[in-house]
């Protein structure tokens, strides 16, 4: 009887022994299949998102030189029409990400910042000119860059950012939703993502 029982017992640690490492393998299969979807819908998400916008100014170009002991003034200006193609980039191919298998959890440990291109071309109207003021190269460059810092400053305070970021938020929501979906945890500087919201709002 005390064989039996011993028999018994010995048996069941066996197949104790057994379910639950075939469970525990299972379950790593599990993690290593989930943290595989998991890292390719990173890579889905690593693309170019760009955000257009277009701009119209309006600008006057003047300059005077004082010559001959101040005696006589040269002038030269012209009325500048610029329009310009914008964009926000955001490169996600540089999204940085880290995956902890072992406590289930993403790890966004870099978003890039936008890039800012401005496209101008610009037009040139009324131009007048005296002979020891004429317009040079370096003129062209100095109004060039002139009409792109005002655009510059045109696009900060228009929405074009703010739609690119929604945008890039929206790219970022997919990781949320999938890990969310297997049970594992997002975290952002540290931060857990509880819900969609709050990860739209990373940035802001």
């Amino acid at each position: 009887m005390n064989r039996f029982i011993f028999g018994f017992i010995a048996a069941l640690l066996v197949l104790g022994s057994i379910w639950y490492f075939v469970g525990k393998r299972e379950n790593k299969d599990e993690i290593r299949a989930n943290s595989a979807m998991i890292q390719q819908q990173i890579q889905n998400v690593g693309k170019l998102i760009v955000t257009e916008g277009y701009f119209s100014q309006v600008f006057t170009f003047k300059n005077s030189q004082n010559l001959f002991l101040d005696i006589v003034t040269s002038d030269k200006k012209a009325l500048v029409v610029a329009n310009a193609k914008a964009t926000v980039e955001y490169d996600l191919r540089q999204l940085e990400t880290r995956i902890d298998e072992d406590n289930k959890t993403v790890v966004i440990t870099k978003i890039p910042e936008p890039v800012i291109n401005i496209y101008p071309e610009i037009e040139y109207y009324d131009v007048t000119q005296d002979y020891f003021n004429k317009f040079e190269a370096k003129d062209y460059n100095k109004i060039k860059n002139s009409v792109t810092a005002q655009f510059r400053k045109k696009i900060e305070s228009s929405g074009l950012k703010d739609n690119a970021q929604e945008r890039l938020m929206s790219e970022l929501v997919n990781i949320y939703v999938l890990t969310k979906s297997m049970g594992w945890t997002l975290m952002y500087n540290e931060v857990i993502i509880d819900n969609a919201e709050q990860m739209k709002n990373l940035k802001r």
